[in-house]
């Protein structure tokens, strides 16, 4: 991920979100959670309806406090925007006038050059029965509408804030793609284990009469080996495998595990080491339980 600066959440780094006449504060705890998981802490209220401050928004905001902590409340919009550069207005109703409309990605995109920059940067969002007025949707610099439902685009403050939120925070990693952390890395298994599981395999299924007709088996044989090479199978999830079989292979309801040394697996044992005292030993060989 990037080490930028501007995308740790600390206050003046990132873009301000600015609420006009937040309703609920249910709704503003919501939207400082969804901040808080993207790395922005500034949060502006505009002459919210219920006052401030407001124990249920910090109870809804799930341990952003520091977000609710650093609140600012104001009494009109200008006033909440007078030291912004750059502000973006969310809205999903097409709007008269001449401003540039962007998509979120356009807009985290720009956010980020124009806080790399230096500048001040806000995002703007209405009320959660109707949005912004058109004169204050002018007081903005640029549109930001989301790719939704037309025949159901209504969002609420906090998703909105989580989208915009999410677009922030993805402009400032190295790759758009990356994430938090990434899955164990797994490296393909020599052939002779996945040869030795395809063996294992074969017997087992001839034992209960699966190659039927016989003369279909080499070509049933070619389908089970290209499912089984295609997944490129690391050593432990071989061993996985080859547990599984040698449990369904070996035991069964009538003599399950723990109830002796199976036949077939005295069999097997013997043609794989050649030595007769295989019935005082543990019935499973290293990793076949699929553990080791």
């Amino acid at each position: 991920m990037n080490g930028d600066d501007d995308s740790t959440g600390s206050v003046g780094n990132g873009p301000v979100i600015v609420l006009v006449e937040p309703q609920l504060g249910e709704n503003i705890g919501m939207v400082a959670r969804a901040m808080a998981n993207f790395g922005l802490a500034e949060l502006r209220l505009v002459n919210p309806r219920d006052g401030w401050p407001s124990e249920k928004a910090r109870a809804a905001a799930s341990k952003a406090d520091h977000v609710i902590d650093a609140v600012q409340v104001f009494e009109g919009l200008a006033e909440a925007l007078a030291d912004l550069n750059f502000v973006v207005a969310t809205t999903a109703r097409q709007r008269d006038g001449f401003k540039r409309v962007a998509s979120p990605v356009e807009a985290g995109r720009v956010l980020r050059s124009r806080c790399r920059s230096g500048q001040r940067t806000g995002i703007l969002f209405g009320r959660e029965r109707f949005g912004l007025y058109n004169e204050e949707v002018a007081l903005a610099d640029e549109i930001v509408t989301f790719p939704v439902n037309p025949e159901f685009a209504s969002l609420n403050i906090a998703q909105a804030t989580l989208l915009m939120s999410y677009e922030w925070m993805k402009s400032g990693l190295e790759a758009e793609t990356d994430t938090a952390f990434t899955s164990p890395e797994v490296v393909p298994a020599p052939k002779e284990h996945l040869h030795g599981l395809l063996d294992h395999l074969e017997s087992a299924l001839d034992a209960r009469g699966y190659f039927r007709p016989a003369a279909k088996k080499p070509k049933m044989l070619d389908n089970l080996r290209a499912v089984l090479t295609r997944p490129g199978f690391g050593l432990a999830e071989i061993k996985v495998l080859r547990g599984v079989i040698s449990s369904l292979d070996y035991f069964s309801p009538r003599k399950p595990r723990g109830a002796g040394y199976p036949d077939r697996k005295a069999e097997a044992d013997e043609a794989l080491h050649g030595d007769g005292d295989y019935r005082r030993k543990p019935a499973v060989l290293k990793g076949e339980d699929g553990n080791d």
